[in-house]
């Protein structure tokens, strides 16, 4: 069983709608390109990397557990103490 976990608490936006648009748009500009376009990594000067992922969260565990105390959201209200550290696990320390 494999003990490796994040180094930092960090979860990535790269599952939701706007980051898959973004790639799409990337893709349609290399594809588009008109230009004689060398081998190797040039494609990437045509659309801006950063436009593809720009968010990223930090949260600590005390964090999560004290937003889950303070929340007033019923998602929030339903879950226990554990399933909260748990959740917290699964987005921001299990690779």
């Amino acid at each position: 069983m494999s003990r490796s976990v994040k180094k930092s608490p960090v979860w990535n936006d790269h599952y939701t709608p706007g980051t898959r648009w973004a790639k799409q748009q990337a893709s349609k500009a290399v594809r588009r390109y008109a230009g004689d376009m060398q081998n190797g990594k040039w494609y990437r000067k045509l659309f801006c990397s950063w436009n593809i992922c720009d968010y990223r969260f930090f949260k600590t565990r005390q964090q999560a557990i004290h937003e889950w105390e303070t929340s007033s959201w019923p998602r929030d209200k339903q879950m226990s103490r554990k399933e909260v550290i748990l959740d917290w696990f699964k987005l921001y320390r299990r690779k």
